[in-house]
């Protein structure tokens, strides 16, 4: 007996979501800390009074803005709604373990992905979880514009760990994007002194 996708109604082959729309939420999970930091740097309080501007002309929406989407479109309330959804795999997969503290969005993020071929096999609520990870990314696009803008390598991150070794994770950022953190040792470049060593560490000569 087949199995319908549980977001387009097709075959799924035994399984809760079809190839087509497994393979789109592994996107949207890779894409979706790339779109909340975009956010972060398109929204921004004014320094007095409670009105929100976009620091960008061309793309989102146009200032003033109603400081409600600070509320709802934001970081952290995707963090905490992907952390949700991580918390509830993992209960359904591990019972016996423990929740899971929250660890950012990033990091929520790159959870899920590397469990997605269990998620879509034999997790009952996997449709769910693709819809709320859409919605959470239609929110994020309707700030910053559609498509997004792409980030730029850097290279690779020069923090040293608590292990003692470089962290070497590859590092990316936004245009006009003046902080970042590594999303892998959570080291932040934010200074003009972290961008110089950044540069100057590299393993080649430009970066």
């Amino acid at each position: 007996m087949a199995i319908p996708c549980e977001l387009c109604g097709e075959d799924a082959r035994g399984r809760y979501l079809c190839e087509r729309h497994a393979v789109q939420l592994a996107k949207r999970l890779d894409d979706l800390p790339v779109l909340y930091a975009e956010v972060a740097e398109c929204l921004i309080p004014r320094r007095a009074g409670l009105d929100i501007v976009a620091t960008r002309g061309a793309a989102g929406p146009r200032s003033p803005l109603d400081e409600d989407v600070l509320d709802t479109v934001n970081t952290t309330r995707a963090a905490e709604v992907v952390h949700l959804w991580r918390v509830d795999v993992q209960r359904v997969r591990w019972p016996d373990h423990g929740a899971p503290p929250p660890a950012g969005l990033a990091a929520g993020c790159r959870w899920l992905a590397m469990e997605l071929e269990w998620i879509v096999a034999h997790y009952p609520a996997a449709g769910e979880l693709a819809r709320e990870v859409h919605d959470l990314e239609r929110q994020a696009r309707s700030i910053v514009g559609d498509p997004a803008p792409r980030p730029q390598r850097l290279g690779t991150c020069v923090a040293i760990t608590a292990e003692g070794v470089v962290c070497g994770a590859v590092i990316s950022r936004l245009p006009e994007q003046t902080r970042l953190v590594c999303r892998w040792c959570g080291y932040s470049y934010e200074s003009a002194q972290d961008w110089l060593r950044l540069q100057h560490f590299q393993p080649t000569a430009s970066v």
